[in-house]
């Protein structure tokens, strides 16, 4: 059995995503592909199951550039429209597999769903033949487990509101952080690989700015960091150039490994 757990980034992206409409800055225009940045998105896997954290509104494209054509479950980590406007792509893995998908939420970030795409949560008639996606609605409310795969929740701080960061063996994601409670320092120990939010140089009402990501990350003290819900003010090559040796920019299509145990 492998003892590995693997995350691939599907976006590493702010909300506007990267370009932005109507932008020529340095960064937009840039021709690194790195730079090139969907909304924030990863994959988690290993040999026996993969499992999608967030729906972001180019889900679909993220999937297709990827060759992903099979997942176990979905995983939110809050309802914000940039994590979860692709719902209705993940229709597609319905059919792959023939029948429903679990979906892991808690209570707050499953109202908003249900609220958008309550149709999803509805049991379909076999003899309407619709093709809609069909969740079954798993509740997060501790730790739990999606085939070989150990999900252990974190709570972070976005702006005022209390979001997932999930834990998966010695790998952890914390997107859209602006503050991490104690008790989330104390769960974050001994990781090989922390992803860290980390949105821009200045600092903003909701997100880790560069330097307070790089602050946590030191207090944390994984082996690697990589950042995402990266904005346009950071260019991929250079802002590297800035950070300490065992910290770098994720971008998408980075596959990162961590130990499962």
């Amino acid at each position: 059995m492998s003892q590995t757990v693997e995350i691939l980034f599907l976006g590493s992206g702010t909300s506007a995503g990267i370009p932005m409409i109507g932008c020529a800055c340095e960064v937009c225009r840039s021709p690194d592909p790195r730079d090139k940045r969907f909304r924030p998105s990863v994959l988690i896997s290993n040999h026996d199951t993969k499992v999608l954290i967030d729906s972001t509104p180019e889900v679909r494209l993220q999937c297709v550039t990827h060759g992903i054509d099979h997942i176990d479950a979905i995983v939110y980590t809050h309802a914000h429209a940039d994590h979860i406007m692709g719902l209705d792509d993940l229709r597609r893995f319905n059919a792959l597999r023939g029948g429903p998908l679990d979906l892991w939420a808690d209570d707050d970030t499953h109202a908003a769903l249900n609220r958008c795409f309550g149709y999803a949560f509805v049991e379909p008639d076999p003899e309407l033949k619709v093709y809609r996606p069909h969740m079954n609605w798993r509740r997060i409310d501790g730790r739990f487990q999606i085939g070989s795969l150990p999900f252990q929740p974190v709570t972070l701080i976005h702006g005022k509101q209390p979001i997932k960061g999930f834990r998966i063996g010695n790998l952890a994601y914390c997107t859209d952080t602006s503050h991490i409670p104690e008790q989330s320092y104390e769960d974050l120990r001994g990781l090989d690989v922390l992803i860290l939010d980390a949105l821009q140089h200045k600092p903003h009402a909701t997100h880790f700015s560069l330097s307070q990501a790089v602050e946590a990350a030191t207090r944390v003290g994984a082996k690697m960091t990589y950042f995402t819900h990266i904005a346009h003010q950071m260019m991929h090559e250079l802002t590297n150039q800035t950070l300490p040796p065992n910290m770098q920019l994720g971008y998408d299509g980075l596959r990162v490994s961590a130990r499962l145990s």
